[in-house]
């Protein structure tokens, strides 16, 4: 569950970041074009000009925020397999107490119960 959510804020800051860089294009764009305009045209692109830089620091933030999330995921992605690894260590620890355990209770029977419990009789 872990890395099905860091892979899912991963895509969200991809998606912001591919968000910027379109709204960098477009203002670049917009003042490419080579020819005469009237006040009134500039005005209008200067305005929409400053909209998209207020758009983007907008976007800026948010892949800050995104870029955070991305790394509270991961922390959270690295301690799962930690609990995973130590709970696996420990299940193989019990696993390893258990049968030495059986040995020893086997190894303590008398030699005509050890027959007759491993069937030689």
């Amino acid at each position: 569950m872990a890395a099905a959510e860091t892979a899912r804020a991963r895509d969200e800051a991809a998606g912001i970041a591919h968000n910027i860089e379109r709204l960098s294009r477009v203002r670049h764009e917009l003042f490419g074009a080579q020819g005469l305009a009237t006040g009134a045209s500039f005005a209008a692109m200067q305005e929409l000009a400053t909209r998209l830089e207020q758009a983007g620091r907008q976007l800026d933030g948010a892949l800050y925020d995104a870029n955070r999330k991305v790394e509270t995921k991961e922390g959270l992605t690295l301690a799962a397999n930690r609990e995973k690894e130590i709970a696996t260590r420990l299940k193989d620890r019990a696993r390893a107490d258990l049968e030495e355990w059986r040995e020893n209770k086997l190894a303590a029977l008398p030699r005509c119960r050890r027959m007759l419990r491993s069937g030689e009789a």
